[in-house]
């Protein structure tokens, strides 16, 4: 899940339905991807699925890579940027692994804890400051997550880790990101999809699965949708304020129980979706919350 860029954009805004219009198509691009890597990660690791992903987003940006390559070669903090891209190696891995072995839905739904872990990590290891009523609304929003995977019905396996992990480590990569603060944007995304393809290379190589040629269109199909869904993604931020986009970006658990249905027959649980309730309503709820408590100290 991408991290939405912060509000105050230069770039003018345009009417929000054409906005929620690119972030509704790129919905649909990734949740198409997952239904993929889904499909396919019961034959192949989710680590040669991640090493070709990045492999054809590569070759999309191999111009602009060639364009900035003095820059990519003069880094100031290289250690930094490895660092950011190893997290997000382990995240995607882990997301791709979450989503062969569990219901498409639910990995969506664990996915919207990240802003939540994210709160925690950022006061811990940046030493930002956090009011008392995001602590709150932080709990809650775990109490929703209790309530989705149900540890006394559901059996812990490696499909929940996998899920949970891809979050630990995807807030991991956000962290890092912030500590990067000031590098050129271009810089960032041209790092992370050179970096992406060259770190995931020996471990794929070590479990790679012969692809055939008759699965070799599903696999690229992986790699194409998960760079559509990235443009439309960033059409979709560039003109319109993050805040008004965000409580359309968790539409995408919708897309992701509809795919679960059609395409393997998974039926959403009660617990599941009250649990994505309480998590998308505490996240939402946090901001206009802490504002409030604020206004009235001030009164």
């Amino acid at each position: 899940m991408p991290v939405a860029p912060e509000s105050g954009s230069s770039a003018p805004p345009v009417p929000l339905w054409i906005s929620a219009g690119w972030l509704l198509l790129d919905m649909a691009l990734v949740t198409t991807m997952q239904a993929i890597v889904k499909a396919e990660g019961e034959t192949y690791p989710a680590v040669q699925l991640v090493f070709l992903r990045s492999l054809i987003g590569f070759i999309s940006v191999a111009p602009l890579v060639r364009r900035h390559r003095r820059k990519l070669t003069d880094l100031s903090n290289i250690r930094g940027h490895l660092a950011r891209v190893a997290f997000n190696s382990a995240a995607l891995t882990l997301n791709f692994a979450a989503f062969a072995a569990l219901p498409l839905a639910l990995v969506t739904a664990i996915g919207f804890t990240r802003p939540l872990v994210l709160l925690v990590m950022a006061a811990i290891m940046l030493g930002e400051s956090v009011s008392r009523i995001r602590y709150v609304f932080t709990a809650l929003g775990f109490l929703g997550v209790i309530v989705m995977v149900q540890p006394d019905a559901i059996p812990w396996n490696m499909g929940l880790v996998a899920a949970f992990g891809s979050v630990l480590f995807g807030s991991l990569a956000v962290i890092q990101t912030r500590r990067l603060a000031g590098e050129d944007t271009v810089v960032l995304m041209l790092f992370y999809t050179v970096g992406l393809t060259l770190l995931t290379f020996i471990p794929a190589a070590i479990v790679w699965v012969p692809i055939p040629w008759s699965e070799a269109p599903n696999i690229i199909l992986v790699g194409v949708l998960a760079q559509l869904g990235q443009y439309c993604w960033l059409q979709a931020y560039q003109k319109q304020e993050a805040r008004l986009l965000a409580p359309i970006g968790y539409l995408s658990i919708l897309f992701s129980g509809f795919a679960g249905w059609l395409f393997f027959g998974e039926i959403p649980s009660l617990s599941l979706c009250v649990g994505a309730v309480i998590v998308v309503l505490t996240t939402m709820l946090a901001a206009p919350a802490e504002r409030w408590q604020k206004n009235r100290s001030r009164a």
